[in-house]
């Protein structure tokens, strides 16, 4: 349960309908199965120890009876074991019959939670606010509203909402996240339909979305009688939007890690939650916290979808995105022409696509774009060549405007010597590239349309007022992978072979600024030896920045997703970088221009990423160092 992960699981077992000594038995054997797996919270579908089709037989004495010696039983059998147990009854409140939850944790019956929807069905409700009953040999609470806190994972509290609860209009799960339940355990009744599966996942997945928690959802399965209905045994687990584990049939067992630490941290950016509503019942349980053994996958990529549907999708969406934001800011400025500046890059091709698509939607002709190359000391002819074949293209305008002299006289202007490779020599490139775009963009009313990524203003692998500076950036809020995934997108929808060709070509050229002299045409400067592999640092801005992680636990989780990719030490000297640069370079990002936000993130110092220019980035590296000497 280190870094905040739970291992849990939604169990449903075959079951022998009003057979309470067979029900708990099949309980017990699942427990036993789910504590050799490590998992902490376990849940059942409603009535586990009767089946929810008893009929009239569910309020009869000799199955009332046999449903609390069964519960006895399956408490008796938690000893020892550090989980949290769900488990179903009916339960007789003096002249009542209650649907509840059984809550178990280590020979201890925590307590009884009552369905609270009893709308056409045997159960009555629970109008009390906590009275003590005798279950067997146990004396325990009921209560409707109870949080079931974990004693040293402060971030790990479970409710549990039953049945037709599930159905409400405000289901209990509402009032229950907002009061602090970061895992709701859904106890489940409903029979199977042709289209239940589907619906329920995407209730689910909606459900912890909106309320920034996680779940567990357990239904009956094959032992329930067939007489009117079919049960599927559906058994889910889903976290902040994302189905993490889904199985039915029988003995259906879905288990997977929820990751708390990220529902709370997400709840604190977002605000909202822990407000103060029903009076509650808290109980508290739990051991000491230990590692968790993580079975669930990490995306490489947690920027981009997975499935070749889904990103071709995501991949429109953003391109749209970007679209619709420099029209909007072309129209509003009266301006009818788009000046990018070309690289052979990955990013300046994705600003030329997008410019050349905007003036097409204004109904502008498509040499309205204005793709400039300006060549200077480490420009290859790969990259040059790549860049003038996409814009002739797509019909802009093509313009080579050498700087090389330019530079070199600007060097003379200032006293710097040509042969002094520092980061004059760098900059002064880029700085005149950005004058001349701005003054071209000035002549013939157009924009100067940026082309860096979120991913270099992250790491500032970019010349202060020169390729940081534009009018509009399109790419402003695209990491370096989505980037990358927006022209391969284009790529592969083309006709075009030629732009087909050239974009292949620059999708698989590094990535490079191209401003220290090259030898025999090759590209030499490349930016990922200087600042690490921008897949690597996509996925740190995921976890460290979007996640709120610290870099012990992003470094654990990149290690989950990259396996043998990256060494250990790697992974270190890279997320090093990483915290450095974040806090160093923030100067930068505290100027930047306009550009559209793609994702729920962006670095604008408007809405998006705030800090302080000047921040220190000690307590990261610190925990680094730490992590270095007491592991490596």
């Amino acid at each position: 349960m280190k870094d905040g992960f739970v291992k849990v699981a939604a169990a449903s077992p075959v079951i022998k309908v009003a057979d309470c000594e067979y029900n708990a038995a099949r309980v017990i054997e699942t427990m036993e199965k789910a504590d050799a797996l490590g998992v902490k919270v376990l849940a059942f579908p409603e009535l586990t120890l009767t089946g929810v089709t008893c009929g009239d037989f569910i309020r009869h004495r000799v199955v009332l009876d046999g449903a609390l010696r069964a519960l006895e039983t399956v408490v008796r059998a938690s000893e020892g074991r550090d989980m949290l147990i769900f488990v179903g009854l009916p339960f007789a409140f003096g002249a009542k019959l209650l649907s509840v939850a059984a809550v178990v944790y280590s020979g201890e019956l925590l307590g009884l939670v009552p369905r609270e929807s009893v709308r056409n069905s045997a159960f009555a409700e629970y109008e009390g606010e906590g009275d003590f009953v005798q279950v067997g040999a146990y004396e325990t609470v009921i209560c409707t509203n109870t949080l079931f806190t974990h004693a040293a994972l402060g971030e790990l509290a479970v409710a549990v909402e039953l049945g037709a609860d599930l159905d409400e209009p405000l289901a209990p799960a509402f009032a229950y996240a907002l009061e602090g339940a970061t895992l709701i355990v859904r106890m489940a009744a409903f029979p199977q339909t042709v289209s239940s599966d589907d619906e329920r996942k995407a209730e689910l997945c909606a459900l912890t979305a909106r309320l920034c928690c996680a779940s567990l959802l357990a239904a009956p399965g094959r032992g329930e009688s067939t007489t009117d209905n079919s049960y599927s045994g559906l058994c889910l687990a889903a976290e902040n939007g994302e189905l993490l584990a889904a199985e039915e049939g029988a003995d259906s067992f879905a288990v997977t890690e929820i990751d708390v630490q990220l529902l709370m941290n997400l709840r604190r950016r977002r605000g909202g939650y822990d407000v103060p509503g029903r009076d509650l019942c808290l109980e508290s349980w739990g051991g000491e916290l230990s590692e968790t053994a993580l079975t669930r996958r990490f995306s490489k990529h947690p920027h981009l979808p997975e499935g070749e549907e889904a990103l071709s999708k995501y991949c429109e969406r953003m391109l749209d995105i970007q679209v619709s934001g420099l029209v909007r800011r072309m129209e509003y400025a009266h301006l009818d022409h788009c000046v990018v500046g070309i690289s052979g890059g990955v990013d300046s091709t994705l600003a030329v696509l997008v410019s050349a698509m905007a003036v097409k939607r204004m109904g502008l002709p498509s040499t309205n774009v204005i793709a400039c190359t300006m060549p200077c000391f480490g420009t290859s002819s790969r990259t040059k060549s790549n860049a003038v074949v996409v814009a002739e293209q797509i019909g802009a305008e093509v313009r080579v405007i050498d700087i090389t002299k330019s530079v070199l006289q600007h060097f003379d202007d200032i006293g710097h010597a040509h042969d002094d490779y520092s980061v004059a020599f760098e900059n002064a490139q880029a700085r005149e590239r950005t004058q001349i775009l701005m003054d071209l963009a000035n002549k013939c009313g157009g924009l100067d349309v940026g082309t860096e990524d979120l991913s270099e203003y992250i790491d500032g692998w970019c010349t202060y007022n020169g390729d940081h500076t534009s009018m509009y950036d399109v790419n402003l809020g695209l990491t370096k992978t989505q980037v990358r995934a927006a022209v391969a997108h284009i790529a592969a929808g083309t006709d075009d072979k030629l732009l087909k060709t050239a974009l292949y070509d620059v999708l698989d050229c590094p990535v490079t600024p191209e401003l220290l002299p090259i030898h025999d045409d090759l590209i030499e400067q490349k930016s990922e030896d200087a600042v690490g592999s921008y897949s690597l640092q996509d996925f740190f801005t995921h976890k460290l920045l979007i996640c709120g992680f610290d870099p012990i636990k992003a470094m654990r989780l990149a290690k989950a997703a990259y396996g043998d990719e990256f060494s250990d030490e790697e992974l270190l000297r890279w997320l090093r970088s990483y915290c450095t640069r974040l806090f160093a370079q923030q100067f930068k990002r505290s100027c930047l221009m306009d550009g559209p936000a793609v994702e729920d993130f962006s670095v604008s110092p408007r809405t998006g990423l705030h800090m302080p220019s000047d921040g220190e980035s000690a307590l990261f590296l610190k925990m680094l160092d730490e992590y270095e000497a007491n592991t490596l």
